[in-house]
């Protein structure tokens, strides 16, 4: 029971990161003197990922010249946006370019320092179509909250608004992707909105908690903050 191989979604603009890292895509903006993109790269690797496909879009050749000089001898594909595809979009492109039944999907501007002995066997052993990586918070109105059942099946999503407490979504996920192009979607759609909030009822979606580490440099005050506490959380992991 194991993932061999992981969808990084890197595509996007990076608007609200724009006045603080400007000429670079926001995956590789500098954090502690080396492209955010190579923390997650590296953490999946010491995690038993073998290969990885890239969605790219927005500044794409940056994010090429970056894996070939970086990581030259990474086992890759690149999956390219002639648009934007929405974060639906991405995936389901991408998930063309593999034969493996289950992949792992995380954001190239997120940070979540998932243990994947813990999410792979629950993935399988619940027969799940997509399972989500949640992260327990406190304090928070940045991000929506994740309810489950007793049997960690998804039961519903709840918009951003300020919380004492919840679980999030935290954007890394176990999906099955024979599964998942088996269903119609418009070519630019949201994988949050238009996959697993609509279809909690007709597909196995569950959840696993990890409180682990977890930043998401998307506005510049947790990009600042991810030059100090990245470094710390990652130089012995």
């Amino acid at each position: 029971m194991r993932i061999r191989q992981a969808i990084v979604l890197a595509g996007g603009l990076g608007t609200r990161l724009r006045k603080v890292v400007s000429e670079l895509p926001k995956c590789l903006a500098p954090v502690s003197g080396k492209p955010f993109l190579s923390y997650p790269i590296d953490h999946l690797i010491k995690e038993g990922i073998e290969s990885f496909i890239f969605s790219l879009g927005h500044k794409q050749e940056l994010i090429e010249a970056f894996l070939a000089k970086e990581y030259p001898l990474l086992s890759y594909k690149i999956s390219s946006e002639a648009m934007p595809l929405g974060t639906g979009g991405a995936i389901y492109q991408a998930c063309k370019l593999t034969e493996e039944k289950n992949v792992l999907i995380l954001n190239g501007d997120t940070y979540f320092q998932v243990r994947l002995q813990k999410l792979v066997p629950f993935h399988y052993m619940t027969g799940a179509h997509c399972t989500l990586s949640l992260k327990p918070m406190e304090k928070f109105d940045r991000y929506g909250t994740v309810s489950m059942q007793p049997d960690y099946r998804i039961s519903k999503f709840e918009e951003k608004k300020f919380c004492e407490s919840g679980n999030i979504n935290g954007g890394v996920y176990a999906l099955h992707a024979g599964r998942f192009r088996e269903l119609r979607f418009p070519p630019v759609f949201s994988f949050e909105k238009d996959y697993l909030e609509k279809h909690t009822s007709d597909q196995r979606i569950y959840g696993v908690i990890q409180d682990e580490f977890f930043i998401d440099i998307g506005i510049p005050e947790d990009y600042e903050r991810a030059q100090i506490e990245l470094p710390q959380h990652t130089s012995s992991n």
